[in-house]
């Protein structure tokens, strides 16, 4: 009861945020006719937002002037169903801007039939949409192109490393076949794969009741790790009862066996959705991401 009286009493002070972002398209594909049902609410200090339909992206610039440097495009969690944008979005992208790293939020579109022709694979066209942006306006919003990155947490941790998996499989308008591909990712507490240690709920938003074998392989990610594959920082927490570590320690397993430079550290506690602070935890994960990210000269 408590609860419902904390959602009811959000909903009062809910608003969209779309006045903040920028449309992702000018003509948003796979896309059907339907109204803009798009809310935020701040439920229990956690902002999230739902029923996207009409996907966008916020860009943070970390400083005004004509030095180029990295961006990471940052994915939220929510199981495909939310988008935790605050603590797993527009909080963690001032964090990038505080090290020197531009960094750009995706407002990806939540999969649903009613609102797209193929609901499986609108946050991948999203994803994908966001990364021709940053390559395509790198010289105008500060950006050194070879050093643009994909992040995500729990379900984005997942449409990250699908990214990083199908980049070259285009599902977007792209007539100037600008590369898709990641530089490196960064995952946080990721739903890797759609197989039975993977995201029940996040596997049914996306996938269905009945998906194919074919869906279930495409949007297994640890299934297409090569030699090629981005380098990879992952961070997990050994008691997450949401999302299994197995699939970190799996994705990590698989990108080291094809010797793609990548480094896991795990929590022993620390459960799911902690954001960029574990309560449970002395050391946290950012300082850690940071260094990695100076010993493989993208800082």
């Amino acid at each position: 009861m408590k609860f419902i009286v904390c959602i009811i009493t959000s909903l009062l002070i809910s608003y969209t945020s779309m006045a903040q972002y920028q449309p992702l398209y000018q003509n948003t594909p796979n896309q059907k006719k339907v109204p803009n049902m798009e809310t935020s609410i701040d439920t229990l200090g956690i902002l999230i937002t739902s029923n996207v339909s009409e996907p966008s992206y916020q860009y943070f610039k970390a400083k005004e002037d004509n030095v180029k440097r990295p961006c990471v495009i940052i994915c939220p969690g929510g199981g495909y169903f939310i988008l935790a944008d605050g603590h797993e979005g527009v909080d963690v992208a001032k964090y990038f801007n505080s090290i020197g790293v531009n960094a750009m939020v995706l407002k990806y579109r939540i999969p649903n039939s009613n609102n797209q022709e193929d609901k499986s694979i609108a946050p991948l066209q999203d994803v994908q949409q966001a990364m021709y942006l940053a390559r395509k306006h790198a010289a105008a919003w500060g950006i050194d192109e070879h050093k643009i990155g994909i992040m995500g947490f729990s379900a984005g941790g997942h449409l990250a490393a699908s990214l990083a998996s199908h980049y070259s499989d285009v599902k977007i308008k792209n007539d100037e076949n600008i590369s898709l591909r990641p530089d490196f990712q960064i995952l946080i507490y990721p739903v890797i794969t759609t197989k039975s240690f993977g995201h029940p709920g996040s596997t049914l938003n996306l996938i269905g009741e009945n998906p194919s074998e074919n869906q279930i392989n495409y949007f297994s990610n640890e299934t297409w790790v090569n030699r090629q594959s981005p380098i990879t920082f992952i961070t997990h927490a050994k008691d997450d009862d949401a999302v299994p570590v197995k699939n970190a320690e799996i994705y990590y397993e698989t990108l080291i066996k094809n010797k793609v430079a990548s480094k896991l550290f795990l929590f022993v506690k620390g459960g799911h959705g902690f954001g960029m602070h574990n309560k449970m935890a002395e050391k946290q994960w950012p300082p850690i991401m940071e260094a990695w990210l100076f010993e493989n000269k993208i800082l």
